[in-house]
């Protein structure tokens, strides 16, 4: 089911950016993310749509959009639309939204995120200054506020990774992306409308279901554009903030994220693609890393850092059984 919300007809829309918003049963952190947006289409002072797709939602997101639209009905910075997709999973969302998207650019926010006040005015930059560049991503920045433990500011040898709120801060120079990195999830991403044409739709096997914490689609898809040979941008003045979830700094956490986002980044390498078994090698890893985590289990820190370590091989081990049940299923 879709619904356009907006006064006026089709054509009135503006053709410059839609700001594109999946979300799942967050309908409080939504509430959040949009109040941020809203202060910096204010800020840019030019009529702006927001396109929200309710996921499976069933927390009253639906509702609350419906009613958002009747707030702003008349608001002349700012057009909403609402799209239902009731098939569970990111993917499903992304692909369904592509279809009703007119703009000629696309911002993708996540709904755990807020945006920097200067978030759209800096897209306006960037593409102005760039004409030739068709993607650009920007910064992703976990918004601690002083309450979060230290170990997770730790840049040493037990510094835990994958970190446990996505964490994209590059260079504070622009700089263009290749196909070694690194690649940006799609929670900072603005795109040409014809990228989609040319890549094509998210991958619906990889795309994470509700909160799960799997998925990479976004990452491959990424990927697939620079294959294409579209040229990517890193600009350190688009930026979002991450919300931060204190559950994802629990050690069961973090291990299901070290465990299943690794199966999902090794899942796409051009070693498991091409791998009839899985390494030997990983068996040493684990070995290794179980010896090491023994030696150290009495540290706090360090028993942390390596039941992450010994949950990313194993990971490893999962993305190699991926790949190849990926190429017996073709």
């Amino acid at each position: 089911m879709v619904e356009i919300l907006f006064s006026g007809k089709i054509g009135d829309f503006m053709d410059d950016l839609t700001i594109l918003i999946c979300t799942h049963n967050r309908l409080s952190l939504l509430k959040l993310t949009f109040c941020y947006l809203y202060k910096a289409i204010q800020k840019f002072n030019k009529e702006i749509i927001v396109m929200i797709v309710a996921n499976a939602c069933t927390d009253g997101t639906v509702e609350w959009v419906r009613e958002l639209k009747q707030k702003h009905l008349s608001h002349k910075l700012i057009r909403i639309i609402l799209i239902e997709e009731s098939l569970p999973g990111k993917s499903n969302a992304l692909n369904k939204a592509t279809n009703f998207i007119n703009t000629s650019l696309i911002a993708f926010v996540d709904d755990d995120h807020r945006v920097d006040e200067d978030y759209i005015i800096s897209i306006e930059k960037a593409f102005i200054n760039n004409p030739d560049i068709m993607c650009f991503c920007g910064k992703i920045i976990p918004d601690w506020n002083g309450s979060e433990p230290s170990w997770v500011h730790d840049e040493g040898q037990y510094k835990i990774y994958p970190l446990p709120i996505p964490h994209f801060d590059h260079e504070e120079k622009s700089f263009e992306i290749y196909g070694n990195g690194p690649i940006p999830g799609g929670g900072n991403l603005v795109i040409r409308k014809e990228v989609f044409r040319i890549v094509g739709k998210f991958d619906t096997e990889l795309g994470p279901e509700g909160h799960n914490l799997g998925g990479a689609e976004d990452i491959e898809w990424v990927r697939r554009a620079l294959e294409k040979g579209l040229r990517l941008r890193y600009d350190p003045e688009i930026i979002q903030f991450h919300y931060i979830d204190y559950d994802r700094l629990k050690v069961w956490y973090l291990m299901r994220k070290a465990y299943l986002r690794t199966a999902s980044i090794v899942r796409l390498s051009e070693e498991a693609k091409r791998a009839k078994f899985v390494p030997k090698y990983l068996l040493r890893k684990i070995i290794t890393v179980l010896f090491h985590g023994l030696i150290n289990c009495l540290v706090v820190n360090r028993r942390r850092f390596f039941l992450v370590r010994l949950s990313a091989v194993f990971g490893e081990v999962k993305g190699f059984l991926q790949a190849k049940s990926d190429k017996s299923s073709c």
